[in-house]
């Protein structure tokens, strides 16, 4: 499920919920099984993802939001420390912000 509506605004709880079906088709369903994805959750230190990972789940926000988010830009003005504390509830709100 890479893509639906383009139109349809989610809440928060919706994004989160895509957030981590990504992440499960990422890393694999017996690896999130054993985790507990809330949106505190950091990609380095909590879901130990590498980047070739990180890249793969943001191909699946671009593929599924299209021109709506620009989650690469995003990403890019980013210095190295938000990068390595990025957690699932930073991308939530600018994911919200952007279907504003």
């Amino acid at each position: 499920m890479d893509t639906i509506a383009k139109n349809k605004q989610l809440n928060n709880d919706e994004i989160f919920e895509l957030m981590k079906q990504f992440i499960t088709e990422v890393i694999g369903e017996e690896f999130v099984e054993e985790m507990d994805i809330t949106p505190k959750s950091s990609f380095t230190k909590d879901l130990e993802m590498d980047s070739i990972e990180i890249v793969s789940f943001s191909e699946k926000i671009k593929t599924h939001f299209g021109d709506q988010i620009d989650f690469t830009g995003w990403l890019s003005a980013m210095d190295l420390d938000q990068l390595i504390n990025l957690n699932l509830e930073m991308i939530i709100n600018y994911i919200h912000e952007c279907q504003s």
